[in-house]
This record gives structure tokens, sequence and C-alpha cells, in this order.
């Protein structure tokens, strides 16, 4: 018995595949789309000032009871740790919250980027933007367009990120798409003579 294969229409449009790196995944009702990318920490810069806190106060105690004992040399080597461990956290809170933030919406893409106290902003017209590795594939990616650039992906592992490029290439192309079914052109001249004769 033969088997019955059935096919789509060829003029019927595929389904645009979802987006793995967008969050939230897919697009808001509006048409844009929010890539963050950040870094991967166990641990909050608030719950970081609760451990340091309790962790000076057991050394303390411990060094204090030291020196009630008649060791005084304990707490001066207990506070010298304290403080190396204390700027050692200082340096990782500063930077859990670095990250990469990208907002694409008809007409405009925002990337901005955090690290410490520096913020990196550019804004791209999507239509003139390319998506290129800046090396190679597993390499930052690098957006430019208008005399403009920045790289991005340094928080996705290096055998992703050209993933992530292919995906910001189609986001993009998706939204000129979309713009432009949007915006219509109205009034446009007849192509045929013939049919300008025929309206007049």
């Amino acid at each position: 018995m033969a088997a019955l294969s059935v096919q789509a229409p060829r003029g019927f449009p595929r389904a645009a595949p979802p987006l793995r790196f967008a969050s939230p995944p897919g697009a808001s009702a509006d048409g844009s789309v929010q890539w963050l990318l950040r870094r991967n920490c166990s641990i909050t810069p608030a719950h970081l000032v609760v451990v340091y806190i309790l962790l000076c106060t057991v050394s303390l105690a411990i060094a204090g009871a030291f020196w009630w004992r008649g060791a005084p040399f304990v707490l001066p080597f207990a506070t010298i740790e304290l403080v190396a461990v204390g700027i050692a956290l200082m340096f990782y809170a500063r930077h859990a919250a670095d990250r990469e933030s990208l907002l694409l919406r008809p007409g405009l893409l925002k990337v901005e980027c955090t690290h410490g106290s520096r913020i990196d902003q550019v804004e791209f017209t999507p239509a003139w933007v390319r998506v290129e590795p800046a090396h190679g594939d597993h390499s930052l990616i690098e957006l430019s367009g208008e005399g403009k650039r920045i790289a991005v992906g340094r928080f996705v592992r290096p055998e992703l990120r050209r993933a992530l490029a292919e995906e910001l290439r189609v986001a993009i192309r998706r939204c000129g798409s979309t713009r432009a079914s949007a915006n219509p052109t109205v009034g446009s001249a007849p192509s045929n003579p013939e049919d300008l004769a025929t309206t007049s």
C-alpha cells in the first residue's frame, strides 16, 4: 500500500525559529526583543555582605578569645586576613552586576554594556547593522553600522557565540520585514501603462 504524503503549499510562510538567547524567549506584543547577557554568579552582592559580616564576627570573636588568654598576635593577623578577604569580595561584587543588554524594536537597536562602573551605550538603525565575529566563530560578536561599533558576547560560552550571532541576524531581519509590512507603500503609480489608461 502506497504511503500518503502531504506537502504544505509553497506560498505558505515558514514559522519563525524560536529565539534561544532572548530574555524572555520570544518577542513582545509590540515586536520588541531583548537579550540580557550577564555573568553566571552563584551568590549576589547582598548575600556576600551577610557572609562577610558573619565571617568577621566569628573570626574576631576567636581572635578576641586568644587575646584574652594571653596571645595578642592572633588578633592583628585575623584583622589583616579579614581586610584582604574584604578587598577580594569588593572586587567580586563590583563585577557581579556586569551585563550586556540588547533591545531590538522596529527602527532601533539599543546596545548597553556594563563593566564595573563603566557603561557603554550605542544605538543603531537595524537596517544598517552588520553582525559578524570580531576575529573568528568563537570570538566576540561585533555590531557595526553608521560609523559605530560595539562587541558583545562576553558572557556567552565561545562555542555558542556563533549561534547568538545568527539569532541576532534573524531577529534584525525579521524586525525589518515586520516594519515594512506594517507600513505598506500608499499611492504607488501603476507599473503598466495600460493600467494607467484603464483607470483614467
